[in-house]
């Protein structure tokens, strides 16, 4: 989706007001309305523009990157050092008024260097608790598969529950929170891999590759002048996020789209050329980007084409191949190519 400028008029501006008052009860946890598709489409496109000005040439990844947080989910970046990672979770945070934090990940990094301390205070004689790099609404871990299982089983449990507990006491952790993991594909030295069952924690996987000729020249014009990712400001807040997330788990997905998911989830597992297929959870998540993606175009219901643009991102890195054979990808892609697309669009 190419990112786009938005003006924002005098009515969208008292739209964004009565949106965020919604995200704020939504993010205090109480019961509020499903808000217009639009609101979503408007403002994930000012995000998306807004971190394109420092990140050139990286649509889709920006997209998947929106979607992945629009669905409640965490992203994990396979790439190459020096790709603009870093700058990504940055800009994104600052575009929506968010914390942003950066841990770098070494085999001798512990748990409590995620979730944070308990430490006694001298001067009061009393016990307090210091968090942890978690605890901030983008969380960068840079070379995931540096760090030790126990280390990585810490981080995962931190995604799934949303929470940290520190000598017995539980601590919530901010809403929104993101996990924006990276791996160097290249490099397996010195590294403990992920094993299916943490891949499967994040509901996106993708890259953002080297950029073309005029991205680049854009990068060494926009980057060498300054601090690129400081000029960056928010368009949106934590309170329109929280919208964003109750709006999107509320997108129609036809009982017809529902089957069409099983079916591919089911020939998956069947397929030759795998040794794992995709589990009931994959499915889920699929919907769940599928929803994202109807409603960052301004639509209450979703497509085929949802699901085909997003399946890629969401099922390749939850399906093993065997030995020698296809790549997951091409697997995928056969999968898709032999399933009967629902010629409904709504149910």
């Amino acid at each position: 989706m190419p990112v786009r400028s938005i003006t924002m008029s005098t009515d969208s501006l008292s739209a964004r007001s009565a949106i965020t008052t919604i995200g704020a009860a939504a993010s205090n946890g109480s019961s509020a309305p499903s808000v217009d598709p639009s609101f979503v489409a408007e403002t994930l496109g000012a995000i998306a523009a807004n971190i394109a000005t420092v990140l050139h040439g990286k649509d889709t990844a920006i997209e998947l990157t929106l979607l992945c947080m629009a669905a409640e989910g965490h992203l994990l970046v396979e790439d190459v050092p020096g790709v603009g990672k870093t700058l990504l979770a940055k800009a994104l945070a600052r575009s929506i008024a968010g914390d942003t934090s950066r841990v770098q990940f070494t085999p001798d990094l512990l748990p409590s260097d995620l979730t944070g301390v308990t430490m006694l205070e001298q001067s009061t004689g009393r016990f307090s608790f210091r968090q942890g790099p978690l605890f901030a609404n983008v969380v960068l871990c840079d070379e995931l598969n540096r760090a030790s299982p126990k280390v990585q089983a810490a981080l995962l449990e931190a995604m799934e529950e949303r929470q940290v507990t520190v000598d017995g006491t539980t601590h919530a952790l901010p809403h929104p929170f993101m996990v924006v993991a990276t791996q160097n594909p290249f490099e397996q030295e010195g590294t403990y891999p992920l094993p299916e069952s943490q891949l499967d924690r994040f509901l996106v996987r993708t890259a953002l590759g080297y950029p073309d000729r005029a991205a680049e020249i854009a990068v060494l014009d926009s980057h060498a002048r300054s601090d690129a990712v400081a000029l960056v400001g928010p368009v949106a807040t934590l309170a329109d996020i929280a919208a964003i997330t109750h709006t999107v788990s509320r997108i129609h997905v036809a009982p017809v789209l529902q089957g069409y998911v099983v079916d591919v989830l089911r020939s998956t597992r069947a397929h030759g050329e795998l040794r794992l297929g995709a589990s009931p959870r994959a499915g889920l998540g699929w919907l769940r980007l599928g929803r994202a993606r109807a409603a960052m175009r301004g639509r209450d219901y979703v497509t085929p084409d949802d699901l085909h643009f997003v399946a890629p991102a969401v099922l390749g890195h939850r399906l093993l191949p065997v030995a020698g054979g296809a790549s997951s990808a091409d697997v995928l892609a056969d999968v898709l190519s032999t399933v009967a697309v629902p010629g409904s669009r709504r149910g």
